[in-house]
């Protein structure tokens, strides 16, 4: 095959993939829920939430303010259980 024509096949067949987006399974929770969860084991001011694939699964995400630090919780999107509890700093970059 010439490279002229391989190129633009490559370009097209990209194209063609699924995005992550696109991808992720319908959680069994909405976020609604699993901001409760969270809000119940970290109560604060949530700075920042989000659906994604950590790991081996989905989970929600959320950046809760408690005072001069973040508290990260992950909520698993399928059962509700707390898949991460941890720290942070206000101005860590994670």
């Amino acid at each position: 095959m010439k490279p002229h024509i391989l190129l633009p096949l490559l370009a097209l067949s990209g194209a063609l993939l699924p995005t992550a987006a696109s991808a992720a399974p319908k959680p069994k929770l909405t976020m609604a829920q699993a901001r409760a969860i969270a809000l119940k084991r970290a109560p604060g001011a949530i700075k920042d939430a989000e659906y994604e694939h950590e790991g081996r699964g989905w989970r929600f995400s959320f950046d809760i303010l408690q005072g001069k630090r973040i508290h990260e919780i992950g909520v698993d999107a399928m059962t509700g259980a707390i898949v991460e509890d941890k720290y942070e700093a206000l101005d860590s970059k994670d």
